[in-house]
């Protein structure tokens, strides 16, 4: 095996895909069932997680940093799982460091396809959003669904604890109920009206049973992970010139810049099974 994932890191150009955490193993784990054809890189920046309650500008650091780091390993296409860093790093990537890094190199986020269709879910126009404290106040997905749903009204509600509960596999407990509940909650209070609630974290569908548990049960609760899949499908028959440059082995290889012990453990609870990863370091 050791041979073999040498000659692939040589020759392979992955599909990297990134994350602060555990969470985007949850996009991964769709990407790899609707395309399981391409070569999958993912990075677990475990280490400097959560970024949800971090700075515009470290989310930016942090994440460029992580995308060099993509591209040295020979990713054409990389997907940037986390909603946080979607919403405070992906434009200026995109806008100032591409074309001076290398302009046939493309950095995707989550928050644009999931815009393009969540208004199709809604049948009395109003969303309800449910975030990190960055992504909320970002207001990211706001502005985004507005071009693509103008009459959709958008109402959002961070929940700081939720990410934490998670990665602290203290989310199925019963205390973690009160504190689902009351974002839930809060967030219902808004608009009576909501009918359609998006998970904005890669993390939330973990939650997904309790999330449920507490609301009511009229609204429709939507996680990204195929939705992202789609998109992707879609997006790579749209660009052929990048399609033709993604390796095609089947293979996924997971890294993390923390503990690869706590990342294995937790990568069989976000994937569905147990893969081993291996340490690196970015900065």
């Amino acid at each position: 095996m050791g041979w073999l994932f040498y000659f692939w890191s040589m020759t392979g150009k992955p599909i990297g895909v990134f994350d602060s955490g555990y969470g985007g193993l949850t996009i991964l784990k769709e990407l790899v069932s609707k395309l399981p054809q391409y070569d999958y890189l993912y990075l677990g920046d475990n280490a400097r997680a959560p970024y949800g309650t971090r700075s515009f500008y470290a989310v930016y650091h942090y994440t460029l940093q992580c995308v060099k780091w993509f591209f040295k390993q020979g990713c054409p296409l990389v997907i940037l799982a986390c909603n946080t860093a979607s919403a405070k790093a992906l434009r200026t990537i995109q806008q100032n460091d591409l074309p001076a890094i290398d302009p046939e190199k493309r950095v995707l986020g989550v928050i644009r396809p999931t815009a393009e269709i969540i208004g199709n879910y809604t049948k009395t126009n109003i969303i309800g959003i449910l975030g990190t404290n960055g992504t909320v106040q970002s207001d990211s997905y706001p502005i985004e669904i507005k071009k693509f749903f103008p009459g959709v009204k958008v109402f959002q509600q961070a929940c700081p604890l939720w990410v934490p509960l998670v990665e602290s596999n203290e989310y199925d407990t019963e205390g973690a109920d009160y504190f689902i509940k009351k974002d839930i909650d809060n967030l219902i209070s808004q608009s009576k009206d909501i009918d359609t609630v998006l998970l904005a974290c890669t993390h939330y569908p973990l939650l997904l049973k309790k999330i449920r548990h507490f609301a009511p049960e009229r609204i429709n609760i939507i996680a990204q992970g195929e939705i992202i899949a789609e998109s992707l499908k879609d997006y790579l028959i749209r660009h052929p010139e990048i399609e033709q440059n993604c390796s095609k082995g089947g293979m996924v290889d997971l890294y993390t810049t923390d503990s690869t012990e706590d990342f294995d453990r937790h990568s069989s609870v976000f994937f569905g099974k147990g893969l081993k990863s291996k340490h690196i370091n970015v900065e």
